[in-house]
């Protein structure tokens, strides 16, 4: 069905409009450091065999999995400041959207994934090679980029079909939670409310294995002083990328569906986006300096330059 619009309109950027030349200078430099540190430390891994292991490749995926969601927001953003019209075609709003979600959901999968990986290591160190290894870790990293796309994938094309009564859109990004709120027929929207539902349900899930794992491994780390400096350097820089996600996508899902006109612009456009400003900056940084094979490799490869 062709869709009833071809553009949507961008309301956020209106509030900057007095401060474009700042917050065009402040994102090109967050976007500089997101792409630097998640570049420097997926190359580190990869030209060092000592970090062909699983712990390393999951934490190379996600920086992976953070270079492909900030690329779907900086550029146009970037672009946007330095426009005096905010508007987005139909299709790239969608494939906005259909990047943002599936980039979030495979964060939550891949964090799983390293908490399992840390269980096994540290609660199940004699089977930790025969159950998890490289191969097997490549192949679930591979389905924990292609399930949740195929999973947002459902959700995009439910949008698409909706017929929509306005082109604008009160948000500095598309998400399609927004785009839906835009239809003429609210009815027509019960389908896409049960998928949304069921996705957070799944990938809710991923939150209770990940509860699992650290229960565990919480409980084996303190009854040994090994297992506890284990704890400490590998599972500490893991538990803060946890939380930090977890309270950034919080924030995000509770801006969506319960919105307050109270707050104000700056703050709410903030808390929108602040998923993909906190997490891709503060993840690397806390793995080069906390993991000191990869902060000494790093430190190395800078004195050589």
């Amino acid at each position: 069905m062709q869709p009833p619009l071809s553009m949507f309109l961008l309301s956020g950027l209106n509030e900057t409009r007095h401060y474009r030349s700042l917050f065009f200078f402040l994102s090109f430099l967050c976007y500089s450091i997101i792409i630097l540190v998640n570049v420097c430390l997926v190359l580190t891994i990869i030209l060092n065999n000592e970090f062909h292991e699983p712990m390393y490749i999951l934490l190379c995926a996600f920086c992976l999995n953070t270079i492909y969601g900030t690329a779907a927001f900086y550029p146009k953003f970037l672009s946007d400041l330095l426009s005096p019209v905010h508007v987005i075609s139909y299709s790239g709003c969608l494939l906005q959207a259909q990047v943002l979600y599936s980039f979030g959901c495979s964060d939550l999968s891949i964090l799983a994934l390293m908490a399992y990986d840390r269980y096994l290591a540290i609660c199940r160190p004699l089977e930790y090679h025969s159950v998890l290894p490289n191969q097997r870790v490549i192949t679930l990293i591979c389905l924990a980029w292609v399930t949740p796309f195929c999973i947002v994938s459902v959700s995009t094309f439910l949008t698409s079909r909706l017929k929509l009564c306005s082109s604008y859109l009160n948000r500095l990004i598309c998400m399609n939670g927004s785009i839906v709120l835009l239809a003429c027929f609210p009815a027509e929207t019960f389908v896409n409310n049960v998928v949304s539902n069921l996705t957070i349900i799944i990938y809710g899930l991923h939150s209770v294995v990940i509860a699992w794992s650290y229960m565990f491994l919480i409980k084996t780390c303190f009854s040994s002083l090994e297992n506890r400096k284990k704890f400490m350097q590998t599972c500490v820089p893991h538990l803060i990328s946890l939380i930090s996600f977890s309270v950034t996508i919080l924030f995000d899902v509770i801006y969506i569906r319960f919105e307050s006109n109270h707050l104000p612009p700056t703050l709410k456009y903030f808390v929108s986006i602040e998923f993909l400003i906190i997490p891709p900056i503060m993840n690397p940084l806390i793995y080069g300096f906390k993991l000191t094979q990869i902060r000494n490799k790093i430190i190395a490869s800078l004195k050589m330059n």
